[in-house]
């Protein structure tokens, strides 16, 4: 006999070692191969305040937060949702705006909201539609969707819409509703 039991045992073991030790380098690939696929930031549970010139202006709330940096364009993204809140000097909450999902372009100061857009205004006014976008350097805010605008005794209808970015002074295209007449 060539190898007793316990020695054939220790052999096979110490030649399957042998064989599979080599000196040959493997190649190791990155984890994720396209990083613009990937956030840069990902939060959860968001409760943040925005200021500007040292007053705060808005209070951001969203489940989930996700900044995309390698992206053409760049974006912050709002999938899950996004309640924004215009504060006043005095810290009184005079404005709403809240959606299903909001995207923010942050090189173009762009935001794109999506699926049931609601915004109440300083004046008690409701806007609903299902797309709106807020160009922050312009100071405007427009649709090309149809919009619902509620005011305290009437509701007015239309497709196409633009605002200055307090929804104060606004314009409504192809209006429809009813309107109180005076004789």
């Amino acid at each position: 006999m060539l190898f007793p039991k316990r020695g054939w045992l220790v052999t096979a073991l110490v030649l399957f070692v042998l064989i599979s030790c080599s000196n040959s380098k493997k190649e190791v690939e990155n984890a994720v191969t396209d990083r613009d696929s990937m956030p840069l930031m990902a939060t959860t549970g968001v409760d943040s305040y925005i200021s500007d010139s040292g007053v705060v202006r808005y209070h951001i709330i969203a489940e989930m937060w996700d900044i995309f940096d390698k992206k053409d364009p760049s974006y912050w993204a709002f999938e899950k949702g996004l309640k924004l809140e215009q504060i006043d000097l005095d810290r009184n909450v005079v404005a709403t705006l809240t959606a299903d999902t909001a995207y923010y372009y942050d090189r173009e100061e762009k935001w794109e909201l999506r699926g049931n857009v609601h915004s109440v205004n300083v004046n008690d006014e409701e806007f609903e539609t299902e797309l709106l976008f807020w160009n922050q350097k312009r100071e405007r805010i427009y649709s090309d969707k149809r919009i619902r605008v509620k005011q305290k005794n009437q509701y007015i209808v239309g497709t196409g819409f633009e605002s200055n970015q307090d929804f104060t002074r606004y314009t409504i295209k192809q209006t429809e509703g009813m309107f109180p007449i005076q004789e």
